[in-house]
């Protein structure tokens, strides 16, 4: 493994680039798609995650590769979602600052399609898009793949997996025949193994899944609940951390919304991104949550795509991701640029041989917690409002014309009352929802901890038959 990117011959202002970024080290993809792509015109087929370096193993090589004298479309990116378009896009104009003539262009769904079609008319040289954009320019004859070079298929499992099947095809078919296939996935599925063996041949294959390894300063926890206490489980997470900032993750869209409109229900700083909502909708999210308007963001792993989000404190994992390097990348969301991070898992009983599945194939270590219960969440609380209150600066200007009202109102209050009086202000309503709070916990066998009185069966009378019946009403009288 080369341990430089000197090593490949970059450009020097290609050079000069990653080094403002601080890469030193190539990541094992890219050590093997770099030298090829720059060498070879051969196809590629990599299985390859999301946070391997992925995005620069095929960049800097094909920016390397571009014609700056020429105006002419040479590579096309294709990926599954419009976050992600947009991530690689602006990875490329990173890389390709110090280049001059460099025109790379993404095209998405939900902007408007005339500004789009206007900037392909400054002759761009690469582009980035997603299927559905992409193929509805070619039918408007505004796109023209009849001389590209190369073709880069990036997620290629999740736009199967979207139905992006036919517009996949429809653009390959669209393309010049002499082009070169880079095809990117995190697994090798039917659907993925199909257009291989279709489009791609003589591919050169790599996979470098197994290196994808956890963050070390993550911490990787779960708790064992019923399933029926997922919720309350993330309710209780945020209560005892107020200071969170986090995505938790939903298997289906359906569940986003109602993790979501839960936790917008109980006055918590949260929302979603799923496919029913606009891509101004998306937008302002993403705002409010890079912005930390918003504590919370609830999605699904597709939905997620593409989302860089700086300082997360917590990744919550609604749902354990079937494939189980997805749980990985998930973890790997937080606990960035040298600062710690939580990951949560919130299972049942059933659950617990996955965690050990994920340990085993990852090297993460996991550790059972209990989920906290309402005597430390209150606890908790009341500290950080201590805390909160010593730490706050007061203005004295500001508050000066006011004090002589606040005196006259609270006068009959002697330090102590007044104490308990503010610091109740904001404590009662947990000590109200948490004070007959129950232990949700469950033991490995799927038990709850909590020992319930079972109600006492009614006796059922039994008279036998009518002829019996018949009998004792007689005896009776």
């Amino acid at each position: 493994m080369k341990d430089s990117f000197t090593h490949f011959k970059l450009d020097d202002k290609i050079m000069k680039s990653i080094k403002e970024l601080g890469f030193k080290k190539p990541t094992p993809i890219q050590n093997k798609v770099i030298p090829h792509l720059l060498l070879s015109n051969q196809d590629l087929i990599a299985t390859a995650q999301t946070g391997t370096g992925k995005t620069a193993a095929f960049g800097l090589p094909l920016l390397q590769l571009t014609d700056t004298n020429s105006n002419k479309i040479q590579t096309l990116i294709l990926c599954p979602t419009r976050e992600l378009c947009l991530q690689i896009g602006k990875d490329l104009s990173t890389y390709s600052k110090y280049l001059k003539n460099i025109n790379t262009l993404s095209v998405y769904g939900g902007a408007k399609i005339d500004k789009q079609i206007r900037s392909l008319k400054k002759g761009p040289q690469i582009i980035v898009g997603t299927p559905g954009r992409t193929k509805d320019l070619i039918k408007r004859k505004k796109l023209f793949l009849g001389n590209i070079k190369r073709l880069v298929l990036d997620e290629s499992d999740e736009m199967l997996s979207m139905g992006f099947k036919d517009d996949l095809e429809f653009i390959i078919k669209s393309a010049s025949k002499e082009k070169q296939i880079l095809l990117f996935s995190a697994t090798m599925n039917s659907k993925v193994d199909a257009v291989t063996k279709k489009y791609m041949k003589n591919s050169l294959k790599i996979s470098v899944a197994s290196v994808n390894r956890a963050a070390e300063n993550v911490d990787h926890i779960f708790y064992m609940v019923q399933a029926r206490d997922r919720y309350e489980v993330v309710k209780r997470i945020a209560d005892m951390n107020p200071n969170v900032y986090g995505i938790v993750f939903c298997r289906t869209r359906k569940e986003t919304k109602e993790v979501a409109n839960k936790l917008m229900n109980d006055h918590y700083n949260a929302d979603t991104i799923h496919g029913d909502l606009t891509q101004n909708e998306r937008d302002d999210v993403m705002r409010r949550f890079r912005k930390r308007q918003l504590q919370i963001l609830v999605a699904t792993d597709v939905a997620a795509r593409g989302l860089d989000v700086e300082d997360l404190t917590h990744v919550i994992n609604y749902n354990l991701p079937d494939d189980d390097e997805i749980y990985v990348h998930r973890s790997g969301r937080t606990g960035r640029a040298g600062k710690n991070g939580i990951s949560i898992a919130i299972i049942h009983g059933r659950e617990h041989r996955r965690i050990k599945e994920i340990e085993r194939k990852s090297g993460i270590s996991f550790k059972k917690q209990s989920v906290p219960n309402g005597l430390e969440i209150c606890k908790k609380r009341l500290y950080t409002l201590i805390d909160k209150i010593e730490r706050v600066k007061v203005n004295e200007n500001q508050i000066e014309q006011f004090l002589p009202y606040i005196y006259d109102k609270l006068s009959w209050l002697d330090r102590e009352q007044l104490i308990k009086h503010f610091v109740s202000t904001e404590f009662n309503r947990y000590l109200s929802y948490y004070r007959d709070a129950r232990d949700i916990n469950i033991e490995s066998h799927g038990r709850e901890k909590v020992h319930r009185k079972k109600p006492k069966r009614k006796r059922r009378k039994f008279y036998g038959s009518k002829k019996n019946r018949r009998n004792s009403r007689r005896k009776s009288s």
